[in-house]
């Protein structure tokens, strides 16, 4: 992997979890974001002098410049950030919940805005690293289901390809990951089939994330999700998908 100074927003669970153990088993030395408690503990106490732990709530926008140079002085610099921190509330077929939506646009989006814009800075200054978001197939079409998640992942999406676009000159890797189901505490309420353990996705993350663009985890997903994208939209409709 070769990554010496690392930042995972949303490590304390899942992915976000795998990413740390993974990467501070390689050696890379890891700012490990996450709100405060014992999950958050326990990850930094899984890798003394490797794991560092940065309590946070991503809500808190103000606190993330300061939170991101903190962390890099005391990482001793930067190679790579993974911003993973995600929600996604049971959503029923008739419910229109603002609170549900704002939690979601504020932690699927604006916390992510909130951290890469300062690696999108000091990465353009320094002409180097890789920048890491989790979307979600779900961001691919306008679903019935969770509107507001579907809507926060497809934004996430654009809002990576502009960085991509804007950093491709200075040799800065933007890598968005489209992981399908997977199971992780956020998935935990859904009777998911299939869905891929957080340490094998994890393994597939680091290894995509050595190519700038956006990426499925599978390629049966990649050819999959195609379809549903080129699916029209009052056939998309009527099918339950």
């Amino acid at each position: 992997m070769n990554y010496a100074q690392a930042i995972v927003v949303g490590a304390s669970s899942g992915l976000g979890r795998a990413l740390t153990d993974l990467l501070a088993a390689d050696g890379c030395r890891v700012a490990a974001v996450a709100p405060a408690g014992d999950e958050l503990q326990a990850c930094a106490a899984a890798h003394p002098g490797l794991v560092f732990p940065v309590p946070h709530d991503v809500r808190d926008y103000s606190q993330a410049p300061a939170l991101f140079q903190d962390a890099c002085k005391q990482l001793g610099g930067l190679d790579l950030i993974v911003y993973c921190a995600g929600v996604m509330p049971e959503v029923g077929p008739g419910e229109y919940d603002f609170e549900k939506d704002r939690a979601m646009t504020e932690v699927n989006l604006l916390g992510a805005i909130a951290w890469l814009n300062e690696a999108a800075r000091r990465f353009e200054g320094t002409a180097r690293g890789t920048i890491v978001a989790i979307g979600s197939v779900a961001g691919d079409r306008g679903r019935r289901d969770r509107p507001v998640y579907n809507a926060t992942k497809a934004a996430l999406a654009t809002y990576m390809e502009a960085l991509r676009n804007r950093l491709s000159r200075a040799g800065v890797k933007v890598v968005t990951i489209k992981p399908g189901p997977m199971r992780t505490p956020m998935t935990a309420h859904l009777n998911l089939r299939k869905a891929m353990e957080p340490e094998i996705a994890a393994a597939l993350v680091l290894k995509k994330a050595r190519r700038t663009g956006e990426h499925y985890l599978k390629l049966s997903h990649r050819v999959i999700f195609a379809a549903i994208r080129a699916t029209p939209s009052f056939i998309f409709r009527r099918l339950k998908v």
